[in-house]
């Protein structure tokens, strides 16, 4: 989806959850075409129950290879299918990849059709379906086709499996609460105090990089879509991306202290003007966003100097008398959607149409290319830089990423901010387009959404691809959780070691010699990721 189309949406993250059959719905017999074999997992049927009870719509997508194998007949599998029915309750839909791998279909796990066929199936899109399995093929096939996906470990899933999943369940019934909690984040919070009318000026805050403003873009949409004006507050790392976002109609950069990575000291006439500031834009209330190591407290508290009478924000820490609207979120839920379940229980709720997607000003695709190479779509894109040391991929193994892709028969172009031009031209060699310090923000995006893959790591331009609606191949190094940070809602197949010793620890440099995590990453890999999102590309 590019920038500007806000597609089909509703109250609810979710339409319809879509589960893998043998290991996650019912014990896996191998090659089963006995109905009387068929034994559902524990807690089954109560949990596919919920799901129905709460108005979402069922599926399955199943690999059968039995078939292809002369293993079992189709009317046999109809009979077994039939048998899972009667002991779990109906589905909306059954999707049946009959072939084997040497096949090459496009529908068997881990490519995507299956998933995309029961979102047709079902009249909705991939973004508003849940995918759950049991092993990483489920997820890669989820991630492909651009749904969520969860997994429910058994003894045969390893651990790397479990360590690259976007979530982990414990069982069925641990799934069900996830994508039922997920749901009530979006549409079921309260508000801690009520609001009196339309508010005319309400700020919305986000002091950090241009991947944290991008991924709270869907939250200010919803604020946006209940205020009559949205007044952003944003720090200079991420003036640029808040330029970028639909619903925000006035910007105050000013560098916080208390959330800059490399903050000087605390200034009290530097404050003293902030609050001033704040206090001259008459603002009505404010939805302060923040992420989970972050507090909201010390801009909380300037906001009241400034005479803010309602303030909202996500705080674990005792707020005091700095907060009306205190709002507390589960740690794993994806970035936007922590930043929505805030504006939801602030009382601000997304319009019709908007699938809470990421989004961009649809006037940012107008920029015109900046090289020939890129007037043509369809090229994939290399983005070798991050903002975060410890997150990117060595410059050698990028070299070796665009002379495969360029092998492969892909138009390679390589991109980088005015610091990165050296690295660009490196990565691009001879076989890539070297782009690098050649566009702005926003011309980055014009790049990118005429891009059919982009190849980049956890870094702002991740984000600014799932905001065009680019689906990405992420080099991602595990030092924080994929499920929060990863690309939201676009086609994506995740590549590096997610079991890397440095998985989760923050790190901003790498703590392990070698880098483990990325510089083993196969450029082959990366060639059949790119073919693999390639098939739930607009």
């Amino acid at each position: 989806m590019q920038s500007g189309q806000i597609g089909r949406g509703g109250p609810d993250l979710f339409d319809a959850v879509l589960f893998d059959r043998d290991g996650t719905l019912v014990h896996d017999v191998p090659f089963n075409g006995d109905p009387a074999k068929v034994r559902p997992m524990p807690g089954a049927r109560p949990a596919l129950d919920r799901l129905r009870a709460a108005g979402l719509r069922l599926g399955v997508v199943t690999n059968q290879s039995g078939i292809a194998r002369g293993r079992f007949t189709a009317d046999e599998l109809r009979r077994v299918h039939a048998r899972v029915a009667e002991l779990l309750g109906p589905f909306d839909t059954w999707q049946v990849c009959p072939h084997d791998d040497g096949d090459g279909c496009a529908c068997r796990k881990p490519a995507p059709g299956m998933v995309l066929a029961a979102a047709r199936a079902l009249g909705t899109t991939p973004a508003r379906c849940v995918v759950v399995g049991d092993i990483g093929r489920d997820m890669t096939a989820a991630g492909a086709a651009g749904a969520a996906g969860i997994l429910v470990p058994t003894p045969e899933t390893s651990p790397r499996e479990v360590a690259s999943a976007p979530a982990v369940a414990g069982d069925l019934a641990g799934a069900v609460e996830l994508i039922l909690r997920r749901q009530r984040l979006m549409s079921g919070a309260q508000a801690a105090g009520a609001r009196v009318g339309r508010p005319r000026r309400v700020l919305v805050a986000r002091a950090d990089s241009a991947g944290d403003v991008l991924v709270t873009g869907p939250a200010i949409r919803a604020v946006a879509a209940g205020a009559d004006r949205v007044v952003m507050l944003c720090g200079p790392r991420g003036r640029a991306a808040a330029e970028l976002l639909p619903g925000v109609d006035e910007l105050i950069e000013w560098p916080l202290p208390w959330i800059d990575p490399a903050p000087g000291p605390v200034d009290r006439d530097e404050l003293a003007r902030l609050t001033a500031r704040l206090a001259a834009a008459r603002l009505d209330e404010a939805v302060l966003f923040t992420s989970f190591h972050q507090s909201p407290l010390p801009l909380a508290l300037l906001l009241r100097m400034a005479g803010v009478t309602r303030i909202a924000a996500i705080s674990d820490d005792y707020p005091g008398a700095l907060l009306d609207v205190r709002h507390r979120v589960p740690h794993g839920i994806p970035e936007p959607e922590r930043a929505l379940s805030l504006a939801a229980a602030a009382g601000f709720a997304l319009p019709p149409g908007d699938d809470g997607r990421l989004g961009l000003r649809a006037e940012c695709l107008e920029s015109p290319p900046p090289d020939e190479a890129v007037a043509e779509p369809g090229y994939v894109v290399v983005h070798p830089g991050t903002s975060v040391e410890s997150r990117a991929c060595p410059p050698a193994r990028c070299e070796q990423i665009v002379e495969a892709l360029a092998a492969a028969g892909h138009r390679v172009v390589v991109t980088g901010g005015p610091a990165e031009r050296e690295l660009s031209a490196r990565v691009a060699g001879r076989a890539g387009v070297d782009l690098g310090g050649l566009t702005s923000l926003t011309g980055l995006a014009a790049v990118i959404a005429r891009a059919g893959a982009m190849v980049v790591g956890n870094t702002g331009p991740a984000h600014l691809a799932a905001a065009v609606g680019t689906p990405v191949v992420s080099l991602f190094a595990p030092t924080v959780p994929f499920g929060q940070w990863g690309p939201y809602r676009v086609p994506w197949v995740r590549l590096g070691d997610a079991a890397a010793p440095c998985r989760h620890t923050r790190a901003a440099s790498c703590p392990v010699p070698g880098h483990p995590c990325l510089s083993d990453v196969a450029p082959s890999s990366v060639v059949a990721a790119v073919r693999l999102i390639g098939q739930a590309a607009p």
